[in-house]
């Protein structure tokens, strides 16, 4: 029996059960995924927005901003990467000038600050790549860059060293709620049971919400496709740059990530299926076409990965956040789409109160524990590198060129709380694999290092998923 259950270890359910973690409540963290952020949460623009796209009124707009606020002191307390870069969204006509005006006042009445509309002429001493041809932009100097899946391991992390269960390859067939108690049937057929239930499951939240609610709602996936581009690409802005956006999305952005890339994207397109995240050429030329009116200059032979990710789209046209209200301690934190990642912080706390509150209050613990930092090996000093592979030796051994990330790194990401135990995992957690040959070098020694310190053969490590395997044997 737990006193809360969250279905979801994406951004929204990794902040709101760290934020939990913080009072005396015995917490479940559930994910039908082989780790946690393996959905949205790890294929998106990674973008913290400004606040000033969102209607006024909605929720999005309400926790774009408080969450905006929130992302500094979030990402230093558990260690994750954050910078506030600014964004500008492009006018190529005088129309689109005018909606720059409407976007600025949406702003002011969001409380969105350090907003300004700047001529071609500012635009292009600001930013001398983008196109000659931008008449006018809006800039929002709270616009920042994150590292979403980094993020939201790290929350999990956090949240396990203050008591959070993490139950992983978990998938929620059905949940029943009998005698105030909610029973979560999984695919292998254990039973769960708990006194309150957070719906944090991304695309598949109308699934948990309309098996017990009778208020229902659709989440339509959106699927958008990216380009990831070398670091050599970097020169290009150090801002992100927008279009101005359709009712489809904020459109085709170009932007520097949180390492230094440049990342191109995303379409939008409603699919069916929950699950696609597959790149086409349709899409791929779509975000060529349009990233060159913003920058002429991108170079797509630097690219070094594709890929696609979804967007939750729920027909109530906004966020779905709080207790149903024909399901007590039933709680939802669905539809939420951009700017959702920006939002999560927020949501969170409100959602952790409402929690807290249907407890009749709980108390907050004495004790709460702030994450344990990381070593970044190449963003120290030569005598903090001396001293640190002096401590252990394994700090001197690099694995992976690209990124220059050690042995001493990836053993760390390992043994961790929500530690790695895929490939992948290990290249979310610390990159090897994420610069240019993308784990073509550095690859077969991740594996080896995973396979010594989990105990286990090197066939049995898997790329992702489950049953994602590398290799089937030896050749000789």
């Amino acid at each position: 029996m737990f006193d809360v259950v969250v279905i979801g270890a994406g951004i929204m359910g990794a902040t709101v059960s760290r934020e939990l973690s913080k009072y005396e409540l015995k917490i479940l963290l559930l994910d039908k995924e082989n780790d946690v952020s393996c959905g949205t949460t790890k294929a998106n623009s990674a973008i913290v927005h400004a606040g000033y796209d969102a209607k006024e009124g909605s929720l999005m707009a309400k926790y774009n901003v408080l969450g905006n606020a929130m992302y500094e002191d979030l990402c230093k307390e558990v260690d994750a990467p954050f910078r506030r870069v600014g964004s500008y969204v492009l006018a190529f006509s005088e129309k689109e000038k005018e909606h720059l005006e409407m976007l600025y006042q949406r702003g002011l009445n969001n409380g969105v600050p350090e907003m300004e509309i700047i001529d071609a002429a500012e635009i292009q001493k600001r930013e001398p790549h983008v196109s000659k041809e931008a008449v006018a932009a809006l800039y929002a100097g709270t616009a920042g860059i994150t590292g979403p899946w980094e993020l939201a391991i790290k929350l999990v992390e956090n949240a396990m060293e203050n008591g959070v269960e993490l139950k992983l390859n978990s998938e929620v067939i059905n949940i029943k709620k009998e005698n105030d108690i909610f029973k979560i049937e999984l695919k292998d057929g254990k039973i769960i049971e708990t006194k309150a239930l957070i719906n944090a499951a991304g695309v598949y939240a109308d699934f948990i919400n309309n098996m017990l609610s009778n208020k229902k709602f659709k989440i339509t996936p959106r699927i958008g496709e990216y380009y990831l581009l070398d670091k050599v690409q970097g020169y290009l802005t150090d801002s992100v740059i927008f279009q101005c956006p359709t009712e489809m999305g904020k459109g085709i952005l170009v932007s520097k990530t949180a390492h230094g890339n440049i990342i191109v994207g995303p379409t939008a397109s409603d699919v069916e299926n929950k699950d696609d995240v597959g790149n086409t050429q349709e899409g791929l030329d779509t975000v060529r076409k349009f990233a060159t009116k913003s920058i002429k200059d991108v170079n797509f032979r630097d690219n070094i990965r594709n890929f696609a990710g979804l967007r939750a789209e729920a027909d109530a046209g906004d966020f779905i956040i709080g207790e149903a209200e024909d399901v007590k301690g039933f709680f939802n934190m669905a539809g939420t789409k951009s700017p959702g990642l920006t939002s999560a912080p927020a949501i969170a706390v409100d959602v952790a109160k409402m929690v807290v509150k249907s407890f009749g209050g709980v108390k907050e613990k004495a004790n709460f524990k702030q994450n344990r930092k990381m070593i970044h090996f190449i963003n120290l000093s030569p005598e903090e590198k001396a001293e640190v592979i002096k401590k252990d030796p394994r700090y001197g051994r690099i694995i992976c060129r690209c990124e220059n990330i050690t042995e001493g790194e990836i053993v760390d990401a390992i043994h961790r709380k929500c530690g790695a135990k895929t490939l992948n995992g290990v290249k979310r957690r610390v990159r090897p694999g994420a610069g240019r040959c993308q784990g073509g070098f550095c690859g077969p020694r991740v594996q080896e290092i995973l396979a010594r310190e989990l105990g286990e053969d090197l066939e049995d490590i898997v790329m992702e998923q489950k049953n994602s395997y590398i290799l089937t044997g030896k050749t000789k």
